[in-house]
């Protein structure tokens, strides 16, 4: 991206260009130029801002999920958070300084600077542009010249290996416990804790991005009696075999959590309540094909929730559990919502 001083222009001539005449122009543009329509959720990426971060030219997704993937983990809420303060009136002009992950897997930085070019009638943003600027050398220069200044440069630099060893050994341990943290010991998919630390982030992202999402709420029928009957080893037994049923309908950015016991969440997020009520019903058929538990047939309730403007998870988790709790009074395997 170029200065700020590279999309004045377009502030000004924006109105006199069609879409294709602009986007013509952008693919001229030396700089990482974006263009943002919030309300269709199409971002424009010119060539520039792909060759930046060595892809090809427009072989990403054109919308906002592809800059927040490529945002270094670290510096995602600091960025969000002054895009959101621009994007709400709190501050006069939107500007950061943040790593982007490149096609290798490596990371550079880069200068962030965007403008709102219209507002729909209710305040929200209705179009924005800006650009990509790397920095990389500066950051890099700035390091080299501050590892210059230090004294004992030779201890530090062996210091430093060796602290870099001792965190690469520290990170695989973390991950590990993060993954020990974030798992259920029994089904293998996400347990509680990893649902409630991902919800409000989805429900945030929902906010800012004016996107639907969605929640399925599942509970095995009669599961009591499985165990009643049978044991708990055979009722464990069964909830692996049904969460491996499930988990063959999970998209691609969903995520299937163990809620408690026999009760599991699905977050849908981009999915509007009809979606999510489609694909309730297919993971309800694909039950049908699962084998019986002695004399019990394994099937499921389902109730089937969209988030509600301005909601919080956990007025949608608890409508949620109440459209689970109508599917149970209405007869069991049915979905409700």
């Amino acid at each position: 991206m170029g200065e700020a001083s590279n999309i004045e222009p377009l502030k000004f001539n924006m109105s006199d260009l069609n879409e294709d005449m602009l986007h013509t122009i952008l693919e001229l543009v030396s700089d990482g130029i974006w263009d943002w329509n919030a309300n269709t959720g199409f971002v424009y990426r010119n060539p520039a801002w792909y060759e930046m971060l060595g892809y090809a030219a427009h072989s990403l997704d054109n919308t906002v999920f592809t800059w927040e993937n490529v945002i270094h983990p670290d510096d995602f809420p600091r960025v969000m958070a002054v895009f959101d303060d621009y994007l709400n009136q709190r501050t006069p002009g939107y500007q950061a300084e943040y790593r982007c992950r490149r096609q290798d897997g490596s990371y550079t930085w880069i200068e962030d600077r965007g403008y709102i070019l219209a507002r729909n009638v209710d305040g929200s943003v209705a179009r924005m542009v800006g650009a990509h600027r790397s920095i990389d050398d500066k950051k890099r220069l700035l390091e080299e010249m501050e590892r210059r200044n230090q004294s004992l440069e030779a201890i530090v630099e062996e210091r430093t290996r060796e602290l870099s060893r001792v965190n690469q050994q520290l990170q695989i341990q973390l991950e590990e416990n993060r993954k020990l943290a974030e798992t259920d010991a029994l089904t293998s998919i996400a347990n509680r804790y990893l649902l409630e630390k991902t919800l409000p982030q989805e429900c945030e992202r929902a906010q800012r991005f004016r996107q639907p999402l969605s929640l399925i709420a599942m509970d095995i029928d009669d599961f009591k009696n499985i165990n009643d009957y049978y044991g708990h080893a055979l009722g464990d037994a069964a909830l692996v075999q049904v969460v491996e049923s499930v988990k063959r309908y999970v998209r691609e950015g969903a995520l299937l959590a163990r809620w408690g016991g026999d009760e599991f969440i699905m977050i849908l997020p981009n999915t509007s309540l009809a979606d999510a009520r489609s694909l309730a019903e297919t993971i309800r058929h694909g039950l049908e094909s699962l084998p019986p538990v002695g004399e019990f047939h394994v099937t499921m309730s389902f109730g089937v929730v969209q988030r509600f403007e301005e909601e919080q998870q956990t007025g949608l988790l608890a409508r949620a559990d109440q459209a689970l709790y109508r599917s149970k009074v209405a007869g069991k395997n049915v979905i409700s919502g």
